[in-house]
């Protein structure tokens, strides 16, 4: 099933949703301007994280950079996980490149702030996805919304 966006293109009904966003069709443009892709997640959907992998790998490529993928995909699945398992609410993936490089962000409606903290060695792999993010992006934060927040994180470095 399937209806219309804003845009004019299709939106997908299901755990994942695709919007189309701006002048793009499918949520990219071409490599010359910004490219864009907008995605609905479901409520602790985790189907949601290796798609938004490799809807994010496919952005960069068309774009023209794909071997920045696989940062801003560890990232960006680090930020989805974490608004998917500490939320009981849907959040939105937002990923823009343009000249000066790319801009991640996941919405979530819970007011409450993440705060990266050191992880016990007893804990497995829990605790560190924030410390990725800040050791790894050349810029993250944290931006409150009316209803909720979004945590975001830039790559820029070596993508102009």
């Amino acid at each position: 099933m399937e209806r219309q966006a804003r845009g004019g293109g299709p939106v997908a009904i299901g755990a994942f949703l695709a919007e189309a966003v701006g002048e793009a069709a499918g949520g990219t443009t071409g490599k010359a301007g910004a490219g864009q892709l907008r995605r609905r997640l479901g409520r602790a959907d985790l189907r949601a994280v290796p798609e938004a992998r490799r809807a994010l790998r496919e952005l960069l490529r068309q774009w023209g950079r794909p071997g920045r993928s696989e940062t801003a995909e560890l990232l960006t699945s680090e930020l989805v996980t974490n608004a998917l398992i500490h939320t009981d609410h849907d959040a939105v993936l937002t990923a823009t490149v343009s000249p000066r490089g790319l801009h991640v962000e996941v919405r979530d409606f819970v007011a409450r702030r993440p705060r990266p903290r050191m992880p016990r060695t007893d804990d497995g792999t829990h605790g560190r996805g924030l410390l990725l993010v800040q050791s790894l992006a050349d810029a993250w934060g944290v931006r409150a919304h009316g209803v909720g927040k979004a945590v975001w994180f830039d790559l820029d470095g070596g993508l102009t």
